[in-house]
């Protein structure tokens, strides 16, 4: 291979720029053998990369089961729905005492109106009361 080529692969390859069929001319090239000096430490690198790839781990690993997030969820739905079952029986008692208050009010409204007319009508009928016991104390 040129070198040239070489390194100017070397430095596709450190900025991230490089295809899967240049990275294996790389490969290639560092594990054969003959690499220059100055290029010696990518050797090691890819070399390293080599023999990693054929290393595996035969450990078995103990995995803790997850406790599950979604009893949580379960639990916080019944809340809210408990929350918000007993919201609407809270303002369904305030609106219905909001409307009786209401009603009383207006029906109070109605009585005073109806009794302040039934006073000037009254006080009309003294009125003419006394017109008819002068009337007939002069005639009689």
């Amino acid at each position: 291979m040129e070198l040239a080529n070489i390194e100017k692969l070397v430095e596709k390859y450190l900025n991230a720029e490089t295809t899967l069929q240049e990275e294996t001319t790389l490969k290639n090239y560092f594990t054969e053998g003959s690499v220059a000096p100055h290029l010696q430490e990518y050797a090691y690198m890819f070399t390293y990369f080599a023999t990693i790839k054929a290393e595996v781990y035969t450990k078995t690993i103990a995995l803790e089961p997850k406790k599950s997030k979604r009893r949580n969820y379960k639990w916080l739905s019944v809340a809210a729905s408990i929350v918000l079952l007993f919201s609407v029986f809270i303002g369904k008692q305030e609106y219905e005492r909001y409307q009786a208050l209401k009603q009383f009010e207006q029906i109070s409204k109605g009585l005073r109106l109806l009794s302040q007319n039934l006073k000037k009508g009254e006080q009309a009928v003294a009125t003419l009361y006394t017109y008819e016991n002068t009337v007939n104390k002069i005639l009689k």
